[in-house]
């Protein structure tokens, strides 16, 4: 850092009302001294240590007894003059303490010189430091716009990310400039290219991205061109410049598939929004399926339509339970092949009158049962071709099941449901979502010719779909999820969910997330008991944040740290 001289920038102050402790302390500096929020100092202690500490809050105060003292000086409210008497005046800063150099964590002394920390003792600090499994996150600056400003990596133990340590990254922040999905991307380019050049046999990765928004996802292997920005060459070499001082390539993703729901007439009513000419072209290079359903393979994942559907009586479950057993005389011993078979049968089952016995079977499932089952299925598979026979694939189509339990290491499925209702993104969803735990356990290890990557990664925006605390308990995808959250962990299943709030996310998958990225939202949101545990500034910064700035958690840090990532290096679409 360039403040050789190491120079004192202020004292550390005790006072009656507002002592030091083991967690905090209060240091004056001069008031046109630049610090912000997160920057690193360090004190010395006792027996020739030094506590560091990191800046929660800066107030500027002055001998002024009361607001009308500042008043009456100034000729009793002439804003025209300045004020007669010069008052004195400094910045009392506050601070959390988070690392001693000899573990020492007593309370600072008053009086003690405060001093700007060096580059290696700002990731002493904050725990930067001999990071076992490293994966670089981002970076952060210290004392910003300051001839003292330096940019450090900032690295995290892919073990609290990946697992087995830890696992799970919840990002939240508002629409646009929050940037969630850049910034999971960011991490899951970092993550292939540290598997990728680790090479090894036994640690392998894979990871499953959901489209949900137009065609935002829909070219990640394709070098971003950075057209919509005025001089284009001057930003790409100026991107190229941040991946490299992180450590990674300026190349796009690697071992891309996409996937888009299959449509008989794809160019004319297609269920995605790439442009036909990029379905061509992505086909042509073996690059991308279109998926279907078919009876036969899918029907035990016809459940998860009536995600959204509250069933506190489990008649839903009951016709589901009856749907699949072999053994039913309505649905059983292969008499039903097709959708279309399928559908007739429930038409039928709803239009049966009750017998009158005049006693009620107790397993029986009445008919408005059968009519609100009717409807839910009606809707999502009738005139929708992604609900059809068996796929072909000399035509390109694919039972995306079957895909996902073939997924090699280092390769990235993009599952396309932006186009979809979202009860059919969530039936896409759900389905994976399954399949992806249910190889992980090993249900599927007789078909398969070699092991699945031993950590699959999901990314999910639009968290709140599918894990909201409004979502019904009942609903299927949340039980997956809570699955994943909860036990994915130990089996080598990440969930990668971003949200607008995360205040709405299901507390229990949440609580199970090692790593926590907050990024700019509103007074509303960080008012709830979701930010109960950052300090007051803290929340307000959240108010605030640039694009591309994220408050980072991570058991390995000290303290939450602010970061920052580069922009997309992937194709981006502006329309």
């Amino acid at each position: 850092m360039k403040n050789k001289e190491n120079k004192p920038i202020g004292r550390v102050i005790a006072t009656e009302k507002n002592p030091t402790t083991m967690d905090d302390f209060t240091f004056w500096t001069d008031s046109d001294l630049k610090l912000h929020a997160f920057d690193i100092v360090k004190v010395e202690h006792i027996e020739g240590s030094y506590s560091y500490g990191v800046i929660k809050n800066i107030s500027h105060i002055t001998d002024a007894q009361s607001f009308l003292t500042g008043f009456i000086s100034s000729d009793f409210g002439d804003v025209s003059i300045n004020a007669q008497t010069d008052r004195v005046g400094m910045n009392c800063v506050q601070a959390t303490i988070s690392y001693n150099s000899n573990n020492i964590y007593t309370p600072v002394h008053n009086g003690a010189a405060v001093f700007l920390a060096a580059e290696n003792e700002i990731t002493d600090a904050l725990g930067l430091n001999n990071i076992k499994s490293p994966l670089v996150c981002g970076s952060l600056k210290m004392y910003e716009g300051t001839d003292n400003e330096i940019t450090i990596p900032v690295n995290l133990n892919s073990k609290f990310i990946l697992g087995p340590e830890g696992a799970h990254l919840n990002i939240s922040g508002i629409s646009g400039l929050a940037s969630k999905t850049s910034y999971a991307m960011f991490l899951m380019k970092s993550i292939q290219e540290k598997y990728i050049k680790m090479n090894d046999e036994e640690e392998t990765v894979a990871f499953v991205i959901f489209n949900v928004k137009g065609k935002d996802l829909m070219a990640i292997h394709k070098e971003n061109d950075f057209a919509e920005d005025e001089k284009p060459t001057e930003k790409r070499k100026e991107v190229y410049k941040e991946y490299e001082e992180l450590g990674l390539s300026n190349k796009p993703f690697r071992n891309v598939k996409y996937y888009i729901p299959y449509s008989a007439e794809t160019f004319v009513r297609q269920n995605s929004y790439l442009p036909k000419t990029d379905i061509m072209e992505y086909i042509e290079n073996e690059m991308l399926k279109k998926f279907k359903y078919a009876y036969e393979d899918d029907k035990e994942s016809i459940e998860m339509l009536f995600a959204d559907v509250d069933d506190p009586q489990q008649t839903m479950e009951a016709i589901i339970s009856k749907i699949i057993d072999k053994n039913d005389p309505d649905f059983g011993h292969g008499q039903i092949n097709t959708w279309e078979d399928f559908r007739e049968k429930v038409d039928e089952l709803s239009q049966r009158t009750q017998k009158s016995t005049g006693t009620k079977v107790s397993n029986e499932i009445s008919v408005l049962s059968w009519r609100k089952f009717k409807r839910i299925i009606n809707k999502a598979t009738k005139n929708d071709d992604m609900f059809a026979n068996r796929a072909n694939i000399a035509n390109h189509e694919c039972r995306l099941a079957d895909e996902l339990k073939n997924i090699k290491p280092n390769d990235v499925c993009v599952i396309d449901i932006a186009k979809l209702p979202e009860d059919k993104q969530a039936f896409v969803f759900g389905d994976a979502v399954r399949t992806i735990y249910n190889l992980k356990l090993g249900e599927y290890d007789d078909e398969l010719q070699s092991p699945p990557p031993s950590r699959l990664v999901v990314f999910i925006d639009e968290l709140n779909k599918y894990a909201s605390k409004d979502t019904p308990k009942t609903s299927p995808i949340l039980k997956e999820i809570l699955d994943v959250t909860e036990r994915g962990r130990s089996l080598g299943v990440v969930l990668f969910g971003a949200e607008q709030f995360r205040s709405n996310i299901h507390p229990r998958v949440t609580g199970n997330c090692s790593t926590h990225a907050y990024g700019r939202t509103n007074t509303i949101e960080t008012s709830t008991k979701d930010y109960s545990s950052l300090p007051t500034t803290y929340k307000n910064m959240l108010t605030r944040l640039e694009q591309g700035d994220y408050l980072i958690q991570n058991p390995v840090f000290r303290s939450l740290l602010k970061i920052k990532f580069p922009e997309p290096i992937y194709k981006q679409f502006t329309k």
